[in-house]
């Protein structure tokens, strides 16, 4: 039976078809594989991340940038931006659709071998669009650019290189601390929920990673008190000192290492002069800077006459945490001293470790009563 000619001709012209979508996807170029320095350079610096765009970066797409503005860079001036850019870019698209799904406290490995960013979210007034943190930094400029290829967050805030311990995720799914809800917050009167109860649960999840569980025990502890700070600087002991002994009155003696309502970063600190006072949360017990900031290393920043041994430890929109070695000793304070040196050249005659108090043995002439250099002279260093 013969085949009518209009089927031979729509038969024919399937056939030409399929021909065309053959050579077609033959002559297409292949997806993009890798993402070259130039390409990322250039699209930084279009979108506005001039300090990023100069950094080092070639990976296989898709990927995902967490790029902070030039503002925030800026915070952190010691950091490597080749490193910085791998520590805060993603294998795989990411967008804050997909983002504001995960749960509290996920953990996502970075492009930087051993390093995982933290991705908590906050409640707004609009459920369906909660902020997104990463590492504690909000992204300002959600899906700023997306090809397909390569898709760019916008940071606003301060940040810093992460920690190897960053990708611990034993504690990821003990979050169930005695925290107000976001959501009752979010009905309270206020136009928008205080940031602080996020902040705080950001600082106890990393602080555990880090070696500084005590402190972050110490965060849970003190929760009710620390949610109504609108800021806050702490200034932490890390585990193993703690555990050797010196620190055993680290936690009865909490509330005297935080000041509150004050963000105090690394910048703020090294500006304060010598003998300011710093309010904490323990009444009638201020902190006092014993060696003022900008020495170097030969002349470490003291307060209360402890180094500083690690400046902006951990931090965040609302918190700023440092590291000293020793719990704070109280400093009793009497009349000024004569001049700043007789607070420099003045000695303890012990440390009172059970009661945290720098002891002077025999009445000097006026000053403070602790002494310029408690760490090393107590300990002979």
């Amino acid at each position: 039976m013969a085949i009518p000619l209009r089927f031979q001709l729509l038969l024919l012209l399937l056939l030409l078809i399929l021909i065309s979508l053959f050579i077609s996807a033959a002559a297409a170029p292949p997806l993009i594989q890798e993402v070259t320095p130039s390409i990322l350079a250039n699209l930084l610096s279009t979108l506005g991340f001039q300090k990023l765009s100069t950094a080092n970066l070639s990976a296989s797409s898709p990927i995902t940038i967490f790029a902070p503005s030039d503002a925030a860079v800026s915070t952190c001036p010691t950091c490597s931006l080749h490193l910085l850019i791998r520590e805060f870019s993603l294998p795989g698209l990411y967008p804050l659709q997909f983002l504001q799904s995960l749960v509290f406290g996920t953990k996502i490995e970075t492009l930087a071998p051993h390093r995982c960013l933290t991705i908590t979210t906050a409640a707004t007034a609009d459920h369906n669009k909660n902020k997104v943190y990463v590492n504690g930094v909000e992204i300002a400029r959600p899906d700023l650019f997306n090809d397909g290829t390569v898709l760019v967050h916008g940071l606003q805030g301060f940040v810093s290189h992460l920690s190897p311990l960053s990708c611990n995720v034993e504690l990821m799914t003990s979050l169930s601390f005695p925290f107000p809800s976001l959501p009752t917050l979010a009905s309270s009167p206020s136009p928008s929920p205080s940031l602080m109860p996020l902040m705080l649960k950001d600082a106890i999840l990393r602080l555990q990673t880090i070696g500084y569980g005590v402190v972050s025990m110490a965060l849970r502890f003190r929760y009710p008190e620390l949610v109504e700070l609108k800021a806050m600087t702490v200034f932490a002991v890390d585990d193993n000192s703690i555990f050797t002994g010196e620190g055993s009155i680290y936690l009865s003696n909490f509330l005297h290492h935080v000041v509150p309502n004050k963000r105090l970063t690394a910048a703020d600190l090294v500006t304060l002069r010598l003998k300011t006072s710093l309010p904490t949360m323990e009444a009638g017990q201020d902190l006092v800077v014993t060696t003022a900031g900008g020495g170097g290393t030969l002349t470490p920043m003291k307060i209360n006459h402890m180094k500083l041994v690690t400046i902006d430890l951990m931090h965040n929109a609302k918190m700023v945490i440092h590291g000293i070695s020793s719990p704070f000793p109280r400093v009793q304070q009497y009349q000024e001293a004569e001049s700043d040196a007789e607070i420099q050249r003045s000695r303890c005659g012990r440390l009172d470790w059970d009661g945290g108090i720098c002891v002077i043995d025999g009445q000097g002439r006026g000053g403070l009563q602790s002494t310029a250099d408690v760490q090393d002279h107590d300990r002979g260093l």
